[in-house]
């Protein structure tokens, strides 16, 4: 039976999104990390407000 990941936000830099993105997808979340910081360069808001939304939105990793 496969085993069954949820997506949780992780201990990390700033709210632990890339983190969480990472472990979901399998991924180093510095990719992660450099996506949001790209995004973020055209003025901000569109990395800014995603990151913002997903971070409101994923629940946090129990402990």
């Amino acid at each position: 039976m496969a085993e069954r990941h949820a997506l949780r936000r992780q201990n990390g830099i700033i709210g632990g999104v890339c983190g969480g993105l990472g472990a979901f997808f399998g991924l180093n979340p510095w990719w992660f990390r450099l996506l949001f910081l790209l995004l973020l360069l055209p003025g901000g808001l569109p990395g800014l407000l995603p990151y913002l939304v997903l971070w409101i939105v994923i629940p946090r990793k129990h402990q």
